[in-house]
């Protein structure tokens, strides 16, 4: 079980264990569901930190990660299930399995922002300021929970022979592809590949506090968005399960959007300088206290 070292030196492969951690009578608990749970706690923790870094109080994160969570994961489920609603649609009684796996990120996107629109507004502050705050937990929390999709043998890519391949049972193999043991390990480029972006992240994060490179509010979540949709991008086009809308997938569709958005809302920024505040240094307050 885990990782199978039988073929070092020349590389290894990936073997999930199983959807399962351990069972107690009719308890089950699920490595999908652990993820989750870690990596909004570990979001949360994060985000608070760094609040208190820009001088806001950090209870706000608090509140407003119950908001995110209501929010973000109904609709990543919903997302999903709308899109693969053929087969749903025979099967309904599975739309609430979510600890089946099936979950789609830019779902969880969508219903996050809204959540966080509504609470801003409620609570009348700066959307933009919480975004930032929650950009890098964000992106952090992708990279742990992107590890669910490999104890459930999902979310794979195309037959591979590359060292660091990924065994899928054969169970779970695409239609046409079963006689293929070996995959792309997406879960895993995408992880590392949020990991690197959280990093860039904290980093501009972290030198805004002294004043350099100024960042404007709001700038930490379109560089989210424009770097988490530039790697989807290119590992969606390696994915066999991608969700489709006729000959597309609907995930490059939506990072490519995503792409140009974040673009556009940069240069809105910086090129046509528009007059949202600088975020502050240590020393200053930002007003945004809660």
């Amino acid at each position: 079980m885990g990782l199978d070292f039988s073929a070092l030196p020349l590389g290894f492969q990936f073997t999930s264990p199983g959807p399962i951690l351990f069972e107690i009578g009719p308890v089950v608990i699920r490595w999908y569901g652990l993820l989750i749970a870690a990596a909004v706690l570990i979001g949360v923790s994060l985000s608070q930190y760094l609040a208190k870094r820009r001088h806001i109080n950090p209870e706000l994160i608090s509140d407003l990660s119950i908001w995110l969570v209501m929010g973000a994961i109904p609709a990543a489920r919903l997302y999903y299930v709308l899109f693969q609603w053929s087969e749903y649609s025979q099967n309904p009684e599975r739309i609430i399995a979510i600890w089946q796996g099936g979950i789609a990120i830019h779902g969880a996107i969508i219903g996050g922002v809204i959540a966080a629109l509504i609470f801003a507004k409620l609570k009348k502050i700066s959307f933009w300021q919480l975004a930032d705050l929650v950009a890098p937990s964000l992106i952090l929390g992708q990279a742990i929970g992107r590890w669910g999709n490999f104890f459930n043998s999902e979310a794979f890519g195309s037959p591979t022979s590359l060292p660091w391949k990924l065994y899928i049972p054969p169970e779970r193999r695409p239609l046409g592809l079963a006689n293929f043991e070996y995959f792309h390990p997406t879960f895993l480029y995408e992880s590392l590949w949020d990991f690197m972006v959280c990093v860039l992240l904290l980093t501009l994060f972290f030198r805004a506090l002294s004043g350099k490179p100024r960042l404007k509010v709001g700038t930490l979540f379109l560089v989210y968005w424009v770097a988490y949709s530039l790697g989807r991008l290119w590992i969606e086009g390696l994915r066999t399960d991608s969700l489709m809308l006729g000959p597309m997938r609907i995930a490059q569709i939506v990072s490519l959007t995503g792409i140009t958005l974040g673009l556009v809302g940069l240069a809105w920024l910086y090129v046509l300088k528009r007059p949202l505040p600088d975020v502050v240094s240590p020393s200053k307050s930002d007003g945004v206290t809660g």
